[in-house]
């Protein structure tokens, strides 16, 4: 659903598909501006995370990890795609591609996230899994 708030249209559940890949989009649109800050803003104050085996909650946490994922995975690009939906939950699989400074390796990431949101359209909690490979830069997908 969409709602107009303080001049700004906000995407809430519950989710219909149009809404859905909106928000899909949007996500996708933040976290490849590598902006740990704008991204943060996305999700509650007290928004729980699992990040493949790294739990943690909160907004703070959520920009300091960022700030470190990014540090290590430059060069980044994303592409989010819609699962699933139903009510306040949204289930996407992602493809990434980034440079590994520490090994001067270009690696692809796919996994899968679910999500749950609040009624004012922050995701309250994200349970992320993933898997790594390396490639060549010649194999590279997102520019």
């Amino acid at each position: 659903m969409f709602i107009e708030k303080d001049g700004k249209k906000l995407i809430v559940p519950p989710f219909t598909e149009e809404s859905a890949k909106a928000k899909v989009k949007a996500a996708q649109d933040a976290w490849n501006s590598c902006d740990p800050q704008r991204v943060a803003l996305a999700y509650t104050e007290d928004s729980d995370w699992r990040n493949r085996t790294e739990f943690f909650q909160g907004r703070e946490k959520i920009g300091e990890f960022l700030k470190r994922k990014w540090a290590k995975e430059t060069q980044y690009k994303l592409m989010k795609e819609l699962w699933c939906w139903q009510g306040n939950r949204i289930s996407v699989r992602f493809e990434y591609e980034w440079f590994d400074v520490d090994n001067s390796q270009w690696m692809r990431t796919h996994g899968n996230e679910h999500w749950e949101f609040n009624t004012e359209g922050l995701m309250s909690r994200r349970d992320m899994s993933a898997n790594d490979y390396p490639i060549s830069e010649n194999d590279r997908r997102y520019f």
